[in-house]
């Protein structure tokens, strides 16, 4: 076996010289490699890759989303002409492991923890034909202990310079059932935690202050776990951070002194999945509080209370709703004091129970997987005709995204931050919706 690398497939590429977001699960199972084995992490967002260097001997594993398998695919077959063995997991494969199969020799269904390192040792042993066509690990593990960052990973990535935004995990799971939502599928229903001492001893060892966290829910361990986010919150406080941001449900506003105890941790934004003021949209949302304005409103304001950013997050293309829904969510949004808004198309993903319903009826469109990037229609929904739904979607994002909002809601922001912090959180208000502007942008242009 000459060595293992390990691909993150081109999405949004670069931004003023640096990608968005590190690579954080590949950093993570590029640790599990044996320390005899030479590894390396190639992102396809930085440069240009050396595909032309593969060959027999090499293992490489390929990171899949659904709006990026098209390009994983072409990499996986450049990488089998050049003679390597070529695995790919993630979301997509955990989805459609069926699909993979068609250019991969393993797809791999689950976490991957422990069916990772089994590869690299079949690999090991008998080169291509020792690898399975499926490794399934299903299982769900405890996250203590579980693919530590080691330190050759974290030089070899440079994330500092290399990266706008590192990534984190710290818990992982979510117990709703929203149809529309991959999460459960892919993380379980079940909220893991990491300890927190693992957490802490991450942060210092990559050397980074600020970080994104890629929990499915993590705003949810209030009411699940507070008194391990008392544990971690007081552990953060300690840390010299300049601000960490993370995934959350507007439930987060019943407990406003862990809100505060989040402030004092240096967590500065929440990004909140609100999804929809339309209230008949509510059996679609997993059991979540949502589709009331007047409880949109309210989380909002407690969350800003303490000091803390909301970005919020919403979903249109609903069964239920109708272009009325759109002018509805546009009068929210711009009465609203949000400090940064994503809109997206639904979307159903392989294996949620919207895709099945929609398969099932009939309404799956025929269109690229690079589509399903939640700005293209993919589906024929209900109340719209294809170009109808996706003419409302264009219109409220230019509503939203106008350079006049962007502003506006940046401006407004700074009422809630000290003058030595006014610079900083403009930047973060601003570029927050930037990237959501240029994603929509880019994407549309397709």
């Amino acid at each position: 076996m000459r060595r293992v690398i390990l691909i993150q497939p081109k999405r949004d590429g670069r931004v003023f010289g640096k990608a968005p977001g590190s690579p954080y699960t590949l950093m993570r199972l590029a640790s599990l490699v044996p320390d005899e084995i030479p590894v390396e992490i190639w992102d396809d967002n930085l440069r240009e890759l050396p595909m032309d260097t593969l060959g027999e001997g090499d293992l490489v594993g390929i990171s899949s989303m659904t709006i990026t398998i098209e390009r994983a695919e072409h990499l996986a077959k450049i990488a089998h002409k050049q003679g390597a063995g070529v695995v790919v997991g993630g979301v997509h494969s955990t989805l459609l492991p069926e699909h993979v199969q068609t250019f991969a020799h393993s797809s791999f269904v689950g976490e991957g923890y422990y069916t990772w390192p089994q590869a690299i040792q079949d690999f090991a042993a008998e080169g291509v034909k020792g690898l399975k066509p499926e490794y399934k690990d299903e299982s769900w593990a405890n996250l203590a202990g579980i693919a530590p960052i080691t330190d050759r990973v974290i030089q070899m990535v440079d994330e500092n310079n290399n990266y706008w935004t590192p990534y984190m995990e710290i818990t992982r799971g979510c117990p709703r059932n929203c149809d529309f939502c991959t999460a459960i599928r892919v993380s379980g229903r079940r909220m893991r935690l990491r300890p927190v001492e693992e957490v802490v001893d991450e942060i210092e060892r990559r050397g980074i202050t600020r970080f994104f966290l890629t929990d499915d829910n993590f705003g949810l361990n209030f009411s699940t776990d507070p008194d391990y986010c008392v544990e971690l919150f007081e552990a953060l406080m300690k840390m010299d951070l300049k601000g960490w941001t993370c995934q959350s449900e507007m439930s987060i506003a019943k407990f406003p002194e862990l809100l505060e105890m989040g402030k004092a941790a240096h967590l500065d934004k929440h990004f909140v999945g609100f999804e929809s003021v339309n209230p008949d949209n509510r059996s679609s949302l997993g059991g979540k509080s949502k589709g009331l304005a007047m409880q949109t409103s309210e989380a909002i304001k407690a969350i800003h209370d303490t000091g803390m950013g909301v970005v919020g997050l919403f979903v249109m293309g609903f069964d239920h709703d109708t272009p009325e829904t759109f002018q509805a969510m546009w009068d929210f949004i711009r009465t609203s004091d949000m400090d940064g808004v994503s809109t997206t198309v639904l979307t159903p993903y392989p294996s949620t129970p919207f895709y099945d319903q929609v398969i099932a009826e009939d309404r799956l469109l025929d269109v690229p997987w690079s589509h399903f990037d939640t700005s293209h229609v993919t589906f024929i929904p209900k109340n719209f005709t294809p170009d109808e739904l996706r003419d409302a979607y264009d219109w409220l994002c230019r509503k939203i995204y106008s350079p006049s909002q962007i502003a506006l809601r940046g401006l407004r922001s700074l009422r809630r931050y000290p003058a030595s912090m006014a610079g900083k959180k403009l930047f973060g208000s601003f570029s927050t919706d930037y990237g959501y502007r240029r994603a929509y942008s880019w994407r549309h242009s397709m």
